[in-house]
């Protein structure tokens, strides 16, 4: 049950990560020089800007002013329903909180449930324990009680339903943003990060959603067998090293050989699954971005002598030489 709420804790700093612009963060005016046509919508926002910003977000909540996709999507994961709100789909606000809110207290109580079981059958087996050590060759006089699995089991999948309520709002969020845009980079990113591939169908390129998903199945299927083997063979290794009656076929040294290869290759499991992961994503974010860009017969350069200012233009300067503006050429390239 631990593992689960470190799954779901990591899976909801990502999403919130997700929900941040992409942009470099370099000093505001920076790299503003630009050879774009101004009417070119690809080349406005290519700006640095905020990443989030609590007043912009509680002021979209109150549909005060606009929000971006992601300033939007990061304040319904830290606080979900945000999203319903400011798509004004107050009705559903009920919804998500009675799923989320029922679901979690009935798993919390089973699982509760569960705990107690055990620390009572943990109680009884220390004072069986105690008893033979006192009373050798006698019978302990009360009957084991039993662990309840079924409450673990019960409660677990009940967490798991509340978890898919809170993913369906924030799923549900992304869907009913309006934007005047087709395919918005954002939601594309962000259906891709909620559900791999989502993005890819968005965009309409099918026949990526077999290739990322046959990816990672395949890097998912490794990391559980890996692991796996992993576990069986420290288990091995600590009964070789800690059993005075260990009689297996596979020494201790043995064990741990294989121990750290199987780690080994978990952890590169792991690495494998993330970076296809972050790739489908990286991939629909970029060619929604791209969708409108394209490349006719009407191509021109420009090459122009220029002054080049440092101090006022760049972000960065170099006074070494006592150096502060310099002439050079201009290159422009339009399509």
């Amino acid at each position: 049950m631990r593992d689960l709420f470190r799954l779901i804790s990591l899976t909801i700093i990502l999403l919130a990560g997700f929900a941040l612009d992409a942009e470099a963060q370099f000093k505001e005016g920076a790299f503003t020089q630009s050879y774009n046509d101004e009417a070119d919508t690809t080349s406005v926002s290519d700006t640095a800007d905020k990443l989030f910003s609590i007043k912009e977000l509680f002021g979209g909540l109150a549909h005060k002013n606009d929000l971006k996709i992601g300033t939007m999507f990061a304040g319904s994961v830290i606080l979900p329903g945000s999203a319903q709100i400011y798509n004004k789909d107050y009705w559903k606000l009920p919804i998500v909180y009675g799923g989320i809110g029922a679901l979690a207290g009935t798993g919390g109580y089973y699982l509760h449930r569960y705990s107690k079981s055990k620390k009572v059958y943990e109680s009884f087996m220390a004072d069986k324990a105690t008893f033979e050590t006192i009373s050798p060759g006698q019978i302990y006089p009360f009957p084991a009680p039993e662990i309840d699995y079924k409450s673990k089991t019960t409660g677990t999948w009940l967490m798991v339903g509340a978890g898919l309520v809170y993913w369906g709002s924030l799923m549900d969020g992304v869907v009913s943003y309006k934007s005047d845009r087709e395919p918005h980079p954002g939601r594309a990113t962000l259906y891709s990060a909620l559900l791999p591939g989502l993005g890819q169908i968005y965009n309409g390129e099918l026949f990526k959603v077999p290739i990322y998903w046959g990816c990672l199945l395949g890097s998912v299927h490794f990391l559980m067998n890996n692991h796996t083997n992993y576990q069986r063979f420290k288990r091995i290794h600590n009964e070789a090293t800690t059993d005075p009656n260990y009689s297996e076929n596979i020494s201790g040294e043995t064990a741990k050989w294989y121990r750290d290869v199987y780690r080994r290759y978990r952890d590169y499991s792991i690495v494998a699954t993330a970076l296809f992961y972050f790739l489908q994503v990286i991939d629909a974010n970029v060619f929604a971005y791209m969708h409108d860009f394209e490349v006719t017969d009407d191509i021109s350069m420009r090459i122009e002598p220029a002054v080049i200012a440092p101090d006022n233009t760049y972000a960065f300067h170099n006074t070494t030489f006592g150096v502060q503006n310099a002439v050079g050429f201009r290159m422009g390239v339009r399509f």
